[in-house]
C-alpha cells in the first residue's frame, strides 16, 4: 500500500541526489568558475531527483522559473506519486568555495510532508542564531549578544574567552563582531556556506559554540531541517534589505519582527536533510579521486527517529555519467 508520508526509504533516495550533485560540481573544484561548478549541480540533483517515487513541490530552490530553468521555487519535481512533501535544496552551498578550492563546500537538499516548510517569500536575508541541545534555552535574537555569551559560558562551565562563534565574513557584521570581541568572545568568520556553520554550532567536537549572523533564508530552511534531527535550537528572523522588501514581505503575511523557531521553519515531525561534501570540510570529507573510482561522504538525518548516519559512498566512475 503507498504511504501519504514520508517513510524511511527517502533518506536514502536523498544521498543518491546530493552524490550525484557533489560528484558533477567537484570537476570543478579549484577551476575559478563558481557558476560552471553550480550549473553541474543543479543538472545532476535535478536529474536525479526526477527519478525519485515522489510528488514533490520545491519551496525552497533557486528562485523564480524566470531566473532559475530548473529547481526552481514552485517546480514540481519526482515521479508524481505518493508521498506529497515539499523540498528545499541549496545545489551547491558555497559555489565561490567551490570554485577558490576552500572548505566546507555542500550539495544539500530536506525534504518534508506537503505544507510544513516555510516560504520566505520576498525576504532573501534571515538573521540566525544557532547552538547545541545544552543551550537551546539560552539563546535569544531580542537578548544582547554579551547576555547570550554570559549565558553560555556559564551553562558550560567556561570562560567566555573559550567559546568560539562562527560568523559569515560580511561587513553587516561589523558592529556585532566588535562587540563580541570587546566581550572576550573568540570568532571564526567563514566567506560562505551558513548551512555548514550551523551544523558545525550543533555537531559535536568542532570546537564551536554559536552561529550567528545575516544569511540566505533558504538556507536557515534547511538548517533547521538538520537541527531538527540533530538536535540544538536554531533562531531566525527576516531580515528586509530595504524599506520595499519589508513592505512586500509584510503584504505576503511574514512579520519581519516574529522570532521563527526551527518548529515555525519546518513544522511537523517528519522531515529529512541529507547533505555530500563537495571540498573538505569540519563535518564531511569531499570528493576524491582515483583512476577508476570516486569517493563521497554524506549525511543524513531523519528527524522523526533522531538517526543520523555518515555515509561513505565509492563510485566506479566507469558506470557514472560522463565528466567534464
Amino acid at each position: 500500500m503507498a504511504t501519504t508520508t514520508p517513510d524511511r526509504n527517502l533518506a536514502l533516495e536523498l544521498v543518491r541526489v546530493t552524490e550525484a550533485a557533489a560528484l558533477a560540481s567537484s570537476r570543478w573544484v579549484g577551476r575559478g568558475d563558481k557558476n560552471a561548478a553550480d550549473a553541474a549541480a543543479v543538472d545532476a540533483m535535478r536529474r536525479t531527483m526526477a527519478s525519485i517515487a515522489m510528488d514533490g513541490l520545491v519551496v525552497i530552490g533557486e528562485g523564480e522559473k524566470d531566473e532559475a530553468p530548473m529547481l526552481y521555487n514552485g517546480e514540481r519535481i519526482g515521479d508524481g506519486s505518493a508521498p506529497a512533501v515539499d523540498i528545499a535544496v541549496d545545489p551547491l552551498e558555497g559555489t565561490t568555495l567551490t570554485a577558490k578550492g576552500q572548505p566546507n563546500a555542500l550539495c544539500v537538499v530536506a525534504l518534508s510532508e506537503r505544507g510544513t516548510m516555510f516560504d520566505p517569500g520576498p525576504c532573501v536575508y534571515m538573521e540566525k542564531l544557532a547552538g547545541g541541545t545544552d543551550i537551546a534555552d539560552l539563546l535569544s535574537l531580542t537578548d544582547p549578544i554579551e547576555d547570550v555569551l554570559d549565558r553560555v559560558a556559564a551553562r558550560r562551565e567556561v570562560a567566555v574567552g573559550d567559546l568560539l562563534v562562527v560568523i559569515l565574513d560580511r561587513p553587516r557584521h561589523a558592529e556585532q563582531i566588535a562587540r563580541i570581541r570587546a566581550h572576550g568572545g573568540r570568532i571564526r568568520l567563514i566567506p560562505d556556506g551558513d548551512v555548514a556553520g550551523s551544523l558545525m554550532a550543533v555537531w559535536p567536537d568542532t570546537g564551536v559554540d554559536l552561529l550567528w549572523g545575516v544569511g540566505g533564508t533558504p538556507e536557515g530552511v534547511l538548517s533547521a531541517a538538520a537541527i531538527k534531527a540533530t538536535g540544538g535550537a536554531l533562531l531566525g528572523r527576516m531580515w528586509p534589505r530595504d524599506d520595499d522588501e519589508r513592505a512586500r514581505t509584510v503584504a505576503a503575511g511574514i512579520d519581519p519582527e516574529r522570532i521563527l523557531a526551527a518548529d515555525d521553519l519546518v513544522a511537523g515531525d517528519n522531515c529529512f536533510f541529507a547533505a555530500t561534501g563537495v571540498t573538505n570540510g569540519d563535518i564531511l570529507r569531499g570528493v576524491r579521486f582515483t583512476s577508476t573510482e570516486a569517493f563521497t561522504q554524506s549525511i543524513v538525518m531523519r528527524s522523526r527517529s533522531g538517526t543520523v548516519r555518515i555515509v561513505d559512498g565509492r563510485h566506479r566512475r566507469a558506470k557514472t555519467p560522463a565528466e567534464t
